[in-house]
């Protein structure tokens, strides 16, 4: 393997095992801080040893392995924990037992057993601000860079930088505990963790950046997450929303990608190759969130409208009337330039691309969307079909040029062509 591939290699490794290296090595430091520090540290020494030496057959526990290395030295030097030497070394024997052969799939055996589930809920603890908490759960358990969690906050890079820096000192500074809170405040802090769930969901559903127009490992680990706190919160019908709308997205994994990686949109999609298995899934879920009362909630109002895709046999069947009412009652529920955009999508294909157009032009300006790359692309989808093509081709290439994401880019760049070709004589 050439120095190139084996680093694109040790990119992808710790894009998949960074999340499940910090969170078992905050159960041993019990600082969240050192334990990004230390996660950092051993992947350097992969950097260093991996191109000469070979991608192990276990990266994820060769990576634990260093980084647990290094924590030990570091706890042998330090004379005043000498007194916790006992303790930590059982700690660590047990750690020990479950890196080398992870199940994090595992039943768990109380609220506090899932090392992922706990990280959440530290990363989401009420002394942080709802922004710091999202921010810094995304860079533990997405792995993402500052660069790629600016982009899905539509805020600026340093500005992620500086909430990353000052969560963490925070929480280092308030000594939070690594567990899954129980009982009322629960409850209380379900709602930033399910935000930040479904936010790393959306990063592997459709990546901001890179080569890769999904992320599968991240939607994953959201899924999991999701149904765990469904365990935990049975009675929190948001809960069971979000849930429902990430297994109706999930089921269309498979199709949205081509045999080359290229993007494949919903009405082009092989409806037969979507997981009907995730779809009962997630219809149940939804069931279950509107008995319990969350029938106009956000997450359970979005896991309708994809309900509403899920239950189409084909583009044609698709019910665009009650996908719009639904994004009219979530404009309600929980007003956003976004949520008009997705709107306007849906008013498009009910009344016509003219009335999807004048519901765009309504929320064109708003500052959240300026450097938000899907508006100019609905925005040049909606003029074409109106036959205004040198106006959507600006559109489509100004959607490409806002995009980080490789294959959304060469896709965008590509309607934008289609555009500028003169049309074929009949």
């Amino acid at each position: 393997m050439t120095a190139a591939a084996t680093h694109a290699a040790i990119d992808a490794v710790w894009r998949i095992e960074s999340p499940r290296l910090i969170a078992g090595l905050v159960r041993l430091v019990r600082d969240l801080g050192r334990a990004e520090e230390l996660a950092q540290e051993a992947l350097l020494t992969a950097l260093e040893r991996w191109p000469s030496a070979g991608v192990p057959d276990n990266p994820g526990a060769w990576l634990m392995a260093a980084a647990k290395n290094r924590a030990i030295d570091e706890l042998r030097r330090d004379r005043l924990l000498e007194r916790k030497h006992q303790e930590l070394g059982q700690e660590l024997e047990a750690l020990g037992e479950a890196t080398v052969a992870p199940d994090l799939d595992a039943a768990l055996d109380d609220d506090v057993g899932d090392d992922l589930l706990r990280l959440v809920f530290v990363a989401c603890h009420p002394v942080l601000s709802t922004d710091a908490r999202a921010a810094l759960t995304l860079r533990l358990l997405g792995g993402l860079t500052t660069d790629e969690i600016a982009r899905a906050f539509l805020v600026s890079e340093p500005t992620i930088s500086q909430r990353i820096v000052r969560a963490k000192r925070t929480l280092a500074e308030a000594k939070v505990p690594f567990e899954v809170p129980r009982g009322a405040e629960l409850a209380s802090r379900l709602a930033s963790v399910l935000e930040v769930i479904y936010l790393i969901f959306n990063e592997g559903y459709a990546a901001t950046a890179g080569d890769d127009w999904m992320r599968p490992e991240l939607c994953e680990d959201a899924l999991r997450l999701g149904r765990i706190l469904g365990g935990l919160a049975p009675d929190e019908p948001e809960v069971h929303g979000l849930v429902a709308l990430m297994e109706i997205q999930a089921s269309r994994a498979a199709a949205r990608v081509g045999p080359t990686g290229e993007p494949i949109l919903l009405l082009d999609q092989n409806r037969a190759r979507w997981d009907q298995l995730l779809i009962r899934r997630g219809l149940s879920a939804l069931a279950r969130a509107e008995a319990l009362g969350g029938g106009t909630r956000p997450y359970t109002l979005q896991a309708a409208i994809a309900a509403c895709h899920a239950r189409a046999a084909t583009p044609e069947a698709t019910d665009w009337r009650r996908i719009a009412t639904l994004y009219g009652v979530l404009a309600e529920v929980a007003p956003s330039p976004i949520i008009e955009l997705n709107r306007a999508v849906a008013v498009g294909m009910a009344d016509g691309p003219a009335a999807g157009l004048a519901v765009i032009d309504a929320v064109k300006d708003e500052p959240a969307l300026a450097s938000y790359h899907l508006l100019p692309s609905v925005r040049g989808d909606l003029l074409a079909k109106l036959g205004r093509l040198e106006e959507a081709r600006r559109e489509l290439e100004r959607a490409a040029s806002l995009t980080r994401n490789a294959r959304e880019q060469a896709l965008l760049s590509e309607r934008a062509a289609a555009c500028a070709r003169p049309p074929r004589q009949a």
